[in-house]
């Protein structure tokens, strides 16, 4: 797994890296596996792989880092190889608002390299991160050599369109009951499990973090959480959740039927 081999990255990673062409094969070979098993270029051919290989820059940064800030010029494209981050928004009262929860192997901050504009939301890291960089020349000097990437980017950003408009369609369409069961369900897709009952969802988020994903305040979150459980629509167990299938058909959603 990619997580398997950041810390040996971090460890070995300098301050300054040799230009490209100098590049040891061995960090080479170390960085297109990393970026071998990443969503974004798990399908691209061997000869890309090795020249995005020669081309990232590795970064680390501590828990709490603003990796990317809105607004800003974007000069860089990364890829999250250890720990967490979020893409968020921060309303003038503070308030936050989640976009997308990323983990390792997602990659982030390729806008603003292909349309020259600044960076349309903030990227914090939740935990200690280590990323590999692609600065905006090396991108557009390796889509000179292989166009095939820019499909595989393009399929990326198609992904983010759709979930964007889903999330646009559950502000408009839902209450906030529904669009919290949405959230769970998609948390649980994401990282959970089946299971009898329904999905299991093996780390359950704060409520704060709830109320950031479904944009509401913390406050009704925490009622309507309350209600869910006391009907017996979410189960709590320990810091785990189960969302039944009740809850996901009454959301519009069903659970894969769990291997028994």
């Amino acid at each position: 797994m990619i997580a398997n081999s950041a810390a040996a990255l971090a460890r070995t990673a300098p301050r300054s890296e040799p230009r490209p062409e100098h590049r040891p094969e061995q960090k080479v070979e170390r960085y297109r596996n990393l970026l071998s098993q990443t969503p974004v270029f798990r399908g691209a051919a061997p000869a890309a792989l090795d020249d995005l290989a020669r081309r990232v820059q590795v970064r680390t940064r501590p828990a709490t880092s603003v990796l990317a800030a809105q607004d800003e010029p974007g000069d860089a494209m990364f890829v999250l190889v250890s720990g967490r981050a979020k893409v968020v928004l921060f309303g003038e009262s503070g308030r936050e608002l989640l976009l997308r929860a990323l983990e390792p192997g997602d990659v982030f901050g390729e806008l603003a390299l292909i349309d020259d504009l600044p960076r349309s939301a903030n990227v914090v890291a939740v935990d200690d991160v280590t990323l590999l960089a692609l600065d905006r020349a090396g991108l557009r000097a390796h889509l000179a050599v292989h166009p095939q990437t820019a499909l595989h980017l393009l399929a990326e950003l198609a992904a983010r369109l759709r979930q964007a408009d889903e999330t646009i369609a559950d502000i408009a369409l839902f209450d906030v009951e529904a669009r919290l069961a949405r959230t769970l369900e998609r948390l649980a897709t994401d990282g959970g499990e089946s299971a009898p009952e329904g999905m299991l969802l093996a780390r359950r988020p704060t409520q704060q973090e709830l109320a950031n994903m479904v944009g509401s305040c913390r406050e009704t979150i925490s009622r309507t959480f309350t209600s869910l459980v006391r009907r017996g629509l979410l189960v709590q167990r320990g810091r785990a959740l189960v969302i039944t299938h009740e809850l996901l058909r009454r959301s519009g959603r069903r659970a894969p039927i769990a291997a028994l």
